[in-house]
């Protein structure tokens, strides 16, 4: 664990009344949720950014097409939240530090929509998916084992946050995460496992003009893919191997020779025991010559504790919605998973984009 996060979790930086207030602010976090949310879709909060004076409470209710009652409970909330500030003499409202950060931050909006639209209803069967296993938070959008298999059929809003919430986290690491891939050896193949959309692929073709990227995924996802890709420069050097990769018997592909296989934000879609599976059998494929390329957010190895959270935090929507058995994981787990399949981690490059880190693997040979 990163220094500043030994400092952050191994003792208490609370008084006792700090403490208590922020058990009051778990015990109403769906609701603290939910009125920060309104106040965003409203548009109350952008007004008050644009306010130079601030506004009443029924300039408020006016602009925003509110009753006076809507208003004042949302304002309330939103004074106690900590989201919007007061002044007592004016009873003028204006944006604070906290409110601008929902507003403006990128991130925070990516984190918000996606909880809302993909996760909120499934949080109340957490209990359920802990207990069985399973993603028991999935079954109000469909009978799909995960939601992989059903994201291409998922409501329009729905997919919007999901692949939003995705590409923000990886887009931010993909120009450092190509120096590395490309940098590191003479990368003229390479297998693009779990390559959803193909974003990545299509930067590799763009980057480098004679490489061919494989993209192993499953088929549904392999269309969306061609959808995407199809009318791009540099598509046609981008194929396709349809594979289930919970099926332990699906071999990788043995042609061409490979020399980068990438796996980015996509061993956090598994359980360890479907971890060692899938990277045992990348490790049957892989020369001497051969590395392969995990990019993860591992908690762990963030540089502020604002980012671990959000990733622990995320690992809940992994047993709820996606899967029922993975997360986001520590990096001292994920480099087990990898010497248990007959892998050595040569080295890792931290501090990418939104907090990637790249694990660069080899065989043993």
């Amino acid at each position: 664990m990163f220094v500043p996060l030994q400092k952050a979790y191994n003792q208490e930086h609370l008084t006792a009344r700090e403490a208590q207030h922020k058990a009051e602010f778990i015990a109403f976090g769906p609701i603290v949720f939910q009125v920060a949310r309104l106040m965003i879709k409203f548009g109350i909060l952008d007004r008050l950014n644009n306010s130079s004076e601030g506004m009443t409470r029924e300039e408020i209710a006016h602009e925003a097409h509110l009753s006076d009652y809507a208003a004042q409970v949302l304002t309330e909330a939103s004074l106690t939240i900590g989201i919007i500030l007061v002044d007592t003499d004016t009873a003028r409202f204006t944006l604070s530090k906290t409110g601008w950060f929902l507003l403006n931050d990128a991130m925070t909006r990516v984190n918000l929509d996606f909880n809302h639209d993909v996760n909120y209803e499934g949080w109340f069967h957490l209990e359920e998916a802990l207990t069985k296993g399973k993603p028991a938070g999935l079954s109000h959008f469909g009978t799909w084992n995960t939601v992989y298999e059903g994201l291409s059929q998922l409501p329009e809003q729905v997919q919007k946050s999901w692949f939003a919430f995705d590409h923000y986290y990886s887009d931010h690491s993909f120009p450092e995460a190509l120096k590395i891939v490309f940098g590191h050896q003479s990368t003229r193949t390479l297998l693009d496992v779990g390559g959803n959309t193909g974003r990545w692929a299509m930067r590799c073709v763009e980057y480098d003009a004679h490489v061919q990227v494989t993209i192993m995924d499953l088929p549904q996802q392999l269309a969306l893919m061609q959808q995407q890709t199809g009318s791009k420069t540099g598509a046609e050097r981008i194929g396709a191997y349809p594979i289930d990769l919970l099926n332990d018997s699906a071999p990788f592909p043995t042609s061409p020779t490979f020399d980068a296989i990438w796996m980015s934000q996509f061993l956090d879609c598994f359980g360890e025991a479907e971890i060692v599976s899938i990277l045992s059998r990348a490790a049957r494929i892989m020369t001497p010559d051969t590395r392969l390329y995990i990019m993860e957010t591992f908690w762990d190895r963030q540089r502020f504790d604002t980012a671990a959270f959000c990733l622990t935090q995320i690992s809940l929507y992994f047993t709820a919605i996606a899967n029922g058995n993975s997360k986001m994981y520590h990096s001292d787990d994920m480099r087990r998973l990898v010497e248990a399949a007959g892998l050595t981690v040569e080295t890792i490059h931290d501090g990418l984009g939104q907090g990637h880190s790249i694990m660069v693997c080899r065989t043993l040979q």
